[in-house]
């Protein structure tokens, strides 16, 4: 191994199970659905903006979009 860490639980069927990190799992995921959400906006996946500036101006607006809607929709 290279020092890398499994996240993802191993298979039922695995001779050895590994062990897994259930906080560092919830964490990825989360992560994952975040960029899957930042997916779903066209100009963030097309890359219209002229400057890596812009776009990662653009890139943070979305992001604090999406985490102030998380605020409003918490019960």
């Amino acid at each position: 191994m290279h020092g890398i860490l499994p996240v993802i639980p191993s298979r039922k069927g695995r001779s050895t199970p590994q062990n897994t990190d259930w906080r560092r799992y919830s964490d990825r995921n989360r992560i994952e659905r975040m960029f899957n959400k930042l997916k779903q906006m066209r100009r963030i996946t097309t890359r219209y903006d002229k400057t890596a500036l812009s776009f990662m101006s653009f890139l943070n607006i979305a992001a604090a979009r999406l985490w102030i809607r998380s605020f409003v929709n918490a019960s």
